[in-house]
């Protein structure tokens, strides 16, 4: 599946990464960082993983990981970033989450995806791919940039459809056996470009598929 916005091509994203020794904090995203912690470590894939930071923390934690990403640059710099006395616990995996096919391998005990942007039937379709990988009794984490933020002085792109609310990922689940456990918009400091402070709010949706 393709989009002719630039923003959403492997292409763009490789030389975005090319561009510098790390675009991202190379810390864990909070949001996952709360979410996740309680559980108790069995498989995971983290989509549109980037540098790994996600990745690497959940590896750190116990969990056997797939990274997965449509940039090879991204997937090339994660590894690097891996530690030795976790690599056996990563495996980086290139791939366009747009053409998943629902169920198309088997599900893992945790998926999760942060900071995923694509207009609104890619996105419905691309999580519910991404619903469709959670094993029984697993998890399902979605992190993203809440419309609120498009009334801040944070620099968005001008297209509200590319934004989501917990509410909005809860009726999109596929059908099936789900307990929702967050639906929050998480509010959280930030620095714009220019260095002023704001606040923003981070989507945070988490559901447990109950069989």
């Amino acid at each position: 599946m393709t989009d002719p916005d630039p923003r959403f091509s492997a292409a763009f994203w490789d030389q975005r990464y090319s561009s510098t020794d790390q675009v991202w904090s190379g810390t864990p995203n909070p949001a996952l960082v709360d979410e996740v912690s309680s559980l108790a470590p069995g498989t995971a894939v983290d989509v549109g993983c980037g540098e790994g930071a996600d990745a690497i923390w959940l590896a750190g934690q116990g969990w056997q990981v797939t990274g997965v990403d449509f940039s090879t640059r991204a997937l090339d710099q994660a590894a690097e970033h891996t530690p030795l006395h976790l690599a056996r616990r990563l495996a980086w995996q290139h791939a366009d989450i747009r053409d998943w096919q629902l169920g198309d391998e088997d599900g893992y005990d945790l998926v999760t995806a942060s900071f995923n942007h694509f207009p609104l039937p890619v996105r419905r379709a691309v999580f519910a791919a991404l619903a469709a990988r959670v094993a029984p009794q697993g998890h399902l984490v979605i992190v993203g940039h809440h419309p609120s933020d498009l009334d801040t002085a944070m620099p968005r792109p001008s297209q509200p459809g590319l934004f989501y609310t917990a509410d909005d990922l809860a009726d999109d689940l596929p059908d099936g056996d789900w307990k929702v456990l967050t639906r929050a918009a998480r509010p959280r400091a930030a620095t714009t470009p220019d260095g002023a402070s704001v606040t923003i709010h981070d989507t945070v949706f988490t559901a447990q598929r109950t069989r």
